[in-house]
């Protein structure tokens, strides 16, 4: 069984629902973080996240989420909870989407331990 430590990231230039990551064949993916930073100094963002399970059905992790103005926010800190997270598993052909409410505003980094 190997592990291997990755990221994925996306700069989301377009309001489209966007692919971030998806499982791939054979593997489990435990993803560790989610970071969104908001490069507008301007103007605060919303984004929502889903899960697409092997069946193309979509939960959503994150609806209608404010990232502040010039700010980051990790989405898997456990609450109330800086220091810790609170990991999520994901099985093979699983898929991470994301859509923002503008484009070019959000930059979205994944950080996770694949394991096939």
């Amino acid at each position: 069984m190997a592990n291997v430590y990755t990221n994925y990231k996306a700069i989301l230039t377009t309001s489209e629902l966007t692919t971030l990551y998806t499982v791939a064949s054979e593997k489990t993916a435990i993803i560790k973080s989610i970071r969104v930073s908001n490069i507008d100094k301007e103007n605060n963002c919303m984004f929502s996240l889903f899960l697409v399970d092997s069946s193309s059905v979509s939960y959503n992790l994150e609806t209608d989420r404010v990232v502040m103005k010039g700010t980051s926010d990790e989405l898997l800190k456990a609450s109330n909870d800086s220091f810790h997270s609170a990991p999520l598993v994901l099985k093979e052909s699983e898929v991470v989407k994301v859509q923002a409410q503008n484009g070019g505003d959000l930059h979205i980094i994944l950080s996770v331990l694949e394991i096939s």
